[in-house]
């Protein structure tokens, strides 16, 4: 990499083999240990899942939809490969989250071969790493969502379009083309926005705009992106008339960055603390990296002010958007890992340095005192409901691991050690944070929120001639596990609905048929 990076420097063999057996493990706790353990998540999960299913017992491969309506949230890409994984393996959680997760090894993996590629494979596979042990990356890159193959797809436009711009070979630009294309047959206009954008603003910097546009109106990369993306787009069109380029490009793009949607707003600085969490446990570094930052402009480094304007045009572009949810920020973290990995040596301070894996620990120790002490606090309730036997969920297991690994952080934060050792053992704690979100964390967040819909889903197979819509609740993960399309409306008299049970004294007469932690199904008698 370019002289002035802190740099890690060669390692020898037996390191980089200890280092490559490190991101194995990583890989393997964040993206596919427990995938099967806990049911899907609601909203986004079961949205994403249910129109899978749905487009199968359709046979229709071209159009989605939720809930008997078209779904135009998301373009086809995720939906296709969720239809065969699930063609494959059945209509099971950990298939329906497959995709993702490979997508997400890939991510990490690219990441690997970008730095290997510009001669520094050890700090590939320390940002590697860092990103496969990473608290929100781990959570996001295996749910059954479609941010786990965007962030790979905007990681390969965004290092094919820098190894253009350092080798001049008109095959990265091909590459970029294709990453954008098959970005915007993911999520639309944001896999685009954000490689012309940054890389806009890169070249402008490096006083080279004429390579730009030459690079970004390249004839045969424009042709290979309208051949990726045209097909599925005007076949959609044609069958659904406008309402999905009006929908998806109208309301869920433009229309979310100009007003929040669905409540989802937040401040400028929003990510800035978003990124501290998602982060986890590496938030000291991310706070030295970012502090160090301040240089690059200096040193005018390519592969530094290239990942720093990455970086910043995603902070900014969503830091200005209306609608904000955390997981947007994850398309600039890719560089922030490259970033992170080559300062992972530089911080002093053990007490700094472990310190959020300290406090992180704690807490997860003491979330079920937390949740006791909460409950008398809320007014909801619903979610009073949710949590009646919440402490079913925290087992002795919960209360040992949290326990141990909050130890061996004290341990590694007050002991004496090798100076040059602290980043692994920082990364060492990044496998106990997977092990812990995967093994524990999840099924008892799943088992709260999710578990009285699985639970009604199942006893709703008994009903499965009669009429059943879903009433003052957005839980399309119902729809899964009943198999059927289930409406989302106002019950008419002779139907079962699913509702909150909070929700009752709104119904008229109805005859109690499930009901477990604020969940109900009830046949509607009269109005």
């Amino acid at each position: 990499m370019s002289a002035g990076h802190p740099r890690l420097g060669p390692p020898p063999l037996a390191l980089h083999r200890s280092l490559a057996l490190l991101l194995l493990a990583a890989l393997w706790t964040a993206f596919f240990f427990n995938l099967h353990a806990f049911p899907l998540f609601d909203l986004d999960e079961g949205a994403f899942s249910e129109a899978t299913r749905d487009m199968l017992a359709r046979g229709d491969w071209i159009a989605t939809y939720l809930y008997g309506e078209p779904r135009y949230d998301k373009p086809i890409l995720i939906y296709w490969l969720q239809a065969l994984s699930v063609s494959l393996f059945g209509l099971q959680e950990w298939a329906l989250r497959l995709p993702s997760a490979l997508a997400s090894t890939a991510w990490m993996l690219l990441i690997y071969a970008f730095c290997a590629r510009l001669g520094d494979a050890r700090t590939g596979l320390i940002a590697a790493t860092l990103g496969a042990s990473a608290f929100a990356i781990t959570v996001v890159g295996k749910a059954a969502i479609a941010d786990g193959l965007l962030n790979l797809l905007i990681a390969a436009a965004m290092f094919a379009i820098y190894l253009h711009y350092t080798r001049r070979q008109p095959r990265y630009i091909y590459l970029a083309f294709i990453a954008m294309g098959l970005g915007f047959l993911t999520k639309g206009p944001v896999a685009v926005v954000i490689p012309l954008l940054a890389s806009l603003l890169f070249y402008l910097l490096k006083g080279q705009g004429r390579a730009w546009l030459a690079a970004a109106f390249n004839p045969l990369g424009l042709g290979l992106f309208l051949a990726l993306v045209l097909p599925w787009y005007l076949t959609i069109t044609w069958r659904e008339g406008p309402g999905f380029l009006l929908g998806f490009l109208l309301e869920h793009n433009l229309g979310r960055f100009q007003a929040p949607m669905h409540g989802h707003s937040g401040p400028l600085f929003f990510y800035l603390p978003v990124l501290l969490v998602a982060l986890l446990p590496y938030s000291s570094l991310l706070v030295r990296t970012l502090w160090e930052m301040r240089r690059s402009w200096v040193y005018r480094q390519d592969l530094h002010a290239f990942l720093l304007v990455w970086f910043a045009v995603v902070l900014v572009l969503f830091s200005l958007s209306g609608t904000k949810l955390p997981h947007y920020i994850l398309y600039g973290v890719t560089p922030l890992l490259i970033l992170m990995a080559l300062h992972l040596e530089t911080l002093k301070s053990r007490a700094w340095l472990f310190l959020p894996a300290v406090l992180m620990f704690a807490f997860l120790l003491l979330v079920p005192d937390l949740l006791s002490w909460l409950k008398p606090q809320l007014r909801d309730a619903y979610v009073l409901g949710l949590l009646t036997d919440h402490h079913a969920h925290f087992s002795l297991l919960w209360r040992l691991y949290f326990a141990l690994a909050l130890g061996i952080s004290l341990y590694f934060m007050f002991a004496t050690l090798r100076r040059n050792t602290q980043g692994y053992r920082l990364l060492l704690l990044g496998l106990l944070l997977n092990i812990g979100t995967a093994g524990l964390v999840l099924p008892a967040i799943s088992a709260i929120q999710q578990g009285p819909i699985y639970a009604a889903a199942q006893a709703a197979r008994a009903f499965s001639d009669e009429a059943i819509v879903m009433w003052r609740l957005n839980t399309p993960s119902f729809n899964v596990y009943t198999q059927r399309v289930i409406e989302r409306r106002t019950p008419q008299v002779g139907e079962i609905a699913l509702t909150r049970e909070d929700s009752l004294p709104r119904l008229g007469e109805y005859e109690l048929l499930f009901a477990h932690n604020g969940v109900v199904l009830v046949r509607v008698l009269r109005l």
